[in-house]
């Protein structure tokens, strides 16, 4: 960390040194002494589909992550991404956005435009069509192809079936992001589960970046070592391997996916519906939902997180007690009352306290893992993450430097992403900067209000545009969706 100047001519840096009021004439000029002044943070996992998607141009802002000081965030993760970039980007060119974006093409997404809800293997003409799906995607700016293999439908596809989807992606040059196959218990493992997230990369010849690293669970308490070990192996023999990680020790998801066995989804809700309604099958997926509920800690471990719900608010296990039922009666009632797929993202959303202190500490020191939000609605990591980071391990517990962070929270990430020009204070980069006050730098998100803004960002500039001035939003839009270009020769 270093005193300087820095100066912004339209949405670049052209200067960063001492003394720029001699070298250049200001517009405006911001007073930064005794704070930091860093690049924009970059979120390389986030949902802010409730945000950035808007008709209203204040929700477009992502106000929730300018007030963390992120500048930019990736989208279409855990394998929920549009293939048609194009679409998206003349949407956000013609309407605005407050934060960079950064798109990916996502497996589940084009998985179920070829094969819906079904849990069978594509044939051969079908594989051709998600193949081309990805390879489109990628030619028109996609960073990479995204996946969530814990989730239904995507939970159905083999190994053989996402190295050759994700081959395309990696033909033009882009990163597999995946949220993996199991980050406990639930069926091959966390351990082998990390392991076929580096085969994919491997066979598929393309980098790896593993999505909220973590140990989710009482059977994988502990593991954080063994996870260590399998991605420095990988990348001691060549293979580039990273991650990022938010720093909370409740996860985030909708109830039906922490609970529900794969195979009582299969088919979509109506389907679902009638497995419930019979009572031989109903039996059979209680006994495996008491099971996901004791690797998670229990009824007093799920925090039903809806907005506007009777239950908001509560632990499941209250919920349970008030109606007089069993935890998973509960569960099932809640389930079947949300009308929305039992997807990824559920409107029966919860906080699961799933995670233990020394693996989280031990994933967060590693070099290769950076910081993200996984910000979805109910968390409390959508609007605190960076903050709640810097706050609680930087300055409280001092296991990380401030350097450290702000690196892991920038330029490692820009670099992982392979963002051009961003994430580093440098001549010729893009306007995207923070100015925080480090003593101050505070998520005041919590699990039970967990749509408060963070304080502690004075200024944040994305692409030249201020977006927050001496501590309150502008009206301003300066985001963009960024663009990938293919490796050469790849695409028409």
């Amino acid at each position: 960390m270093r005193r300087a100047d820095v100066a912004i001519v339209d949405d670049r840096i052209v200067w960063v040194g001492p003394d720029a009021m001699q070298r250049y004439r200001a517009a405006r000029t911001i007073e930064a002494a005794g704070q930091v002044v860093a690049p924009g943070f970059i979120d390389p996992h986030s949902h802010p589909d409730t945000y950035m998607r808007s008709d209203d141009p204040a929700q477009r802002r992502n106000a929730p992550w300018l007030y963390q000081g992120v500048t930019t965030i990736g989208i279409g993760v855990d394998g929920g991404g549009s293939p048609d970039i194009a679409k998206q980007r003349a949407w956000f060119e013609a309407n605005g956005v407050g934060t960079n974006l950064v798109p990916y093409v996502g497996f589940g997404a084009v998985r179920s435009q070829v094969l819906g809800q079904s849990a069978r293997a594509p044939d051969a003409a079908e594989l051709a069509r998600m193949r081309g799906l990805v390879a489109s995607a990628m030619c028109e700016g996609a960073f990479g192809l995204s996946s969530g293999l814990f989730y239904v439908p995507q939970s159905y596809a083999g190994t053989d079936e996402v190295v050759a989807v994700a081959g395309e992606a990696a033909r033009r040059g882009g990163l597999y992001d995946t949220h993996q196959r199991d980050e406990s218990s639930y069926g091959v493992g966390l351990v082998e589960s990390t392991r076929e997230a580096i085969e994919i990369g491997r066979r598929a010849g393309m980098p790896v970046h593993i999505a909220h690293i973590k140990a989710l669970g009482v059977d994988v308490h502990g593991k954080a070592a063994e996870l260590v070990a399998l991605v420095e192996q990988a990348r001691a023999d060549g293979q580039r391997v990273t991650a990022d990680q938010y720093p909370w020790l409740a996860s985030g998801t909708g109830l039906a996916a922490a609970l529900l066995p794969p195979r009582s989804r299969e088919g979509g809700r109506e389907a679902m519906l009638k497995r419930f309604a019979d009572p031989a099958q109903l039996a059979g997926i209680r006994e495996e939902m008491d099971d996901n509920l004791r690797r998670r800690g229990g009824a007093d471990a799920i925090l039903l997180t809806s907005i506007g719900e009777e239950w908001t608010g509560r632990t499941l296990a209250q919920v349970a007690a008030d109606w007089r039922v069993s935890a998973i009666d509960a569960a099932l009632r809640i389930i079947g009352q949300d009308e929305r797929p039992p997807g990824v993202r559920s409107s029966a959303s919860i906080a699961s306290f799933n995670m233990r202190q020394d693996d989280v500490d031990l994933l967060m020191q590693q070099p290769w893992v950076v910081t993200s939000s996984d910000g979805s609605n109910g968390h409390p990591r959508q609007y605190g993450s960076f903050p709640e980071k810097f706050a609680r391990y930087v300055r409280e517990r001092e296991l990380l430097d401030i350097a450290t962070f702000i690196h892991r929270s920038t330029g490692l990430t820009a670099d992982i992403l392979g963002l051009q020009q961003r994430g580093y204070l440098r001549p010729g980069y893009f306007a995207d900067v923070v100015v925080f006050d480090p003593a101050t730098l505070a998520a005041r998100a919590t699990y039970v209000e967990p749509r408060e803004l963070s304080v502690g960002v004075s200024h944040l500039i994305v692409n030249g545009v201020v977006a927050i001035s001496d501590g309150a939003q502008t009206d301003e839009l300066g985001g963009r969706m960024l663009h990938h270009v293919p490796t050469e020769g790849t695409c028409p």
